[in-house]
């Protein structure tokens, strides 16, 4: 869902390289390699997938998302009580669509903190952040978005392009399955972007890995950590590209369509732990997610046209397209463990 692009600067804000335009199939494939990368009593997690189920960050992972999906729940309950099921309904389908967006970009941050080496505890740290960003940022573009459409109907067929173009290059992408060869992503658009706007060093703070700078030879520098913020907040704006249009798709409430990107990210903030040791068997979600944007696209060219589909028909078609992918996911998954079983 990322443009392609070679030079840094405007341009290469809304394009990324092949390392990261390729991100779910060359993620998954990395996500069980991606481990501590020190030896001894000293090691440091930098993946949540070496995290096990008995781990306090896992406890508390599952408690917030637990927490998140409540709220969530409660804002749905509320939203139908007051503005009516119909309401309702389009906030649970544009939920779902921003969800799933969510998880497939999840396997692009399990890269990006791999490759700065960001320790698992202060993961979080870098997302949270990346929220508040988030809502700054998705604000703006929702709201430039509800004005295109209020003054300008045709920006639904642009809307619908951009869907159209997503979605062809995810199902392409995933139907090659070629098995490329890993990039640096020190080669990255985005990442040479942030390494240019300060002066830093590939080490973290000796006493406090939390910090965003350090002092290396008396001199003040931006750590690992900084530039790995700088990459993910300028990484949800190529996100949005497709996010935003998606979520217009389903309902033009401006309300409905900033409530569900928020709940959505901060529910990806929740999940990140729990869904990270699921990541590399998911290697369904990403035809799921285009053959979502795909329907998306096609509703969006319908309206225009005067065709209107139910919230009731897109819900059923979201919800399908994720369960089924999920479920195709798992079942192939322990398919395979069978046949490995048998073979040894």
């Amino acid at each position: 869902r990322q443009r392609r692009g070679g030079g840094v600067g405007p341009l290469a804000m809304g394009s990324v390289d092949e390392s990261v335009s390729n991100r779910s199939q060359r993620a998954q494939r990395q996500s069980s390699e991606v481990r501590a990368k020190r030896d001894g009593d000293g090691a440091v997690v930098t993946s949540p997938a070496d995290v096990s189920p008995g781990d306090s960050e896992y406890a508390a992972a599952v408690a917030q998302t637990a927490i998140a999906l409540s709220v969530t729940g409660l804002f749905v309950v509320g939203l139908a009580l007051v503005e009516g099921i119909e309401k309702a309904i389009e906030f649970c389908t544009a939920y779902l669509v921003e969800e799933s967006l969510s998880v497939d970009n999840l396997f692009v941050f399990l890269l990006i903190f791999d490759y700065f080496q960001v320790p698992l505890a202060n993961q979080g740290r870098v997302l949270s952040y990346g929220i508040f960003g988030s809502i700054v940022l998705r604000g703006l573009f929702i709201g430039l978005g509800a004005i295109a459409l209020e003054n300008f109907k045709p920006v639904l067929l642009i809307f619908a392009g951009v869907l159209f173009f997503s979605s062809g290059k995810l199902l392409t992408e995933w139907i090659g399955d070629e098995e490329e060869e890993d990039e640096d992503l020190s080669d990255n658009a985005i990442v040479k972007f942030a390494g240019g706007l300060f002066d830093s060093t590939d080490q973290y703070d000796a006493e406090d890995p939390s910090k965003f700078f350090t002092l290396e030879d008396g001199v003040r520098k931006a750590t690992p950590l900084l530039l790995c913020l700088v990459v993910v907040e300028l990484t949800d704006i190529v996100f949005a590209v497709d996010s935003v249009p998606a979520v217009f798709g389903v309902t033009e409430d401006p309300l409905l369509v900033f409530t569900s990107n928020m709940f959505a990210i901060l529910g990806l903030r929740s999940l990140y732990t729990v869904l990270a040791k699921a990541a590399a068997d998911l290697k369904y979600l990403e035809p799921a997610v285009a053959i979502i944007l795909g329907f998306v696209g096609v509703k969006l060219g319908a309206e225009y046209f005067g065709m209107a589909v139910s919230n009731e028909a897109s819900l059923g078609v979201i919800v399908t397209m994720l369960s089924g992918g999920i479920g195709l996911s798992l079942a192939t998954k322990d398919a395979d463990e069978d046949d490995e079983g048998a073979s040894e």
